[in-house]
């Protein structure tokens, strides 16, 4: 008997670890969402996504400020800026999702010249490449997340998937996608 109590006390402990896990999960930043929009859940895992690029945004502009941005892509998106798109006329497939990291800059300390570093996380901008679901928008939905670093917490800047649609529509030769794959 005691045999038998003690794998099932185990699977117990083992069951309630997860669901605690869980309950962790579903507060943080996964289960926010932007109005009519996206949900910061259709980017599970964008952490670990590869860096296509980074670019610094000089000077002062209504959107953004001075900001280090980080630009990553799931491994779809990765895959079409491989094989040559946006630069051979082909468009992003389906499923194809980015992000853009913001920071706030700051100059390192330890540094022995002028280097720039990121001091805290602004905002997080996602795209996503869906042709049916955002036929009015080019196939692309966009959203972005704004950080709050006293409270550690992601809130929705804005409604809807559209509010990247104007800007973007600058590079649509690019398939609406401004950021171009880096030399490694």
């Amino acid at each position: 008997m005691e045999s038998k109590s003690f794998p099932t006390i185990v699977t117990a402990v083992a069951m309630f670890a997860a669901l605690g896990s869980v309950a962790v999960l579903a507060q943080g930043k996964y289960t926010v969402n932007i109005p009519d929009g996206l949900a910061f859940s259709e980017f599970i895992g964008y952490e670990s996504w590869q860096v296509v690029s980074v670019s610094h945004t000089v000077g002062k502009s209504e959107m953004s400020g001075e900001v280090l941005n980080v630009i990553i892509a799931n491994p779809v998106m990765v895959e079409a800026y491989l094989s040559g798109i946006p630069g051979n006329g082909m468009p992003f497939p389906d499923g194809a999702k980015a992000a853009k990291i913001q920071y706030i800059p700051k100059k390192s300390e330890e540094a022995p010249s002028d280097v720039v570093i990121p001091d805290r996380l602004r905002n997080v901008a996602f795209i996503t490449k869906d042709s049916k679901r955002f036929a009015n928008t080019n196939g692309w939905g966009y959203g972005a997340f704004s950080h709050d670093a006293a409270s550690d917490k992601f809130a929705p800047i804005g409604t809807g998937a559209t509010c990247g649609v104007k800007c973007h529509a600058i590079v649509k030769s690019k398939d609406y996608v401004f950021t171009s794959y880096q030399k490694r």
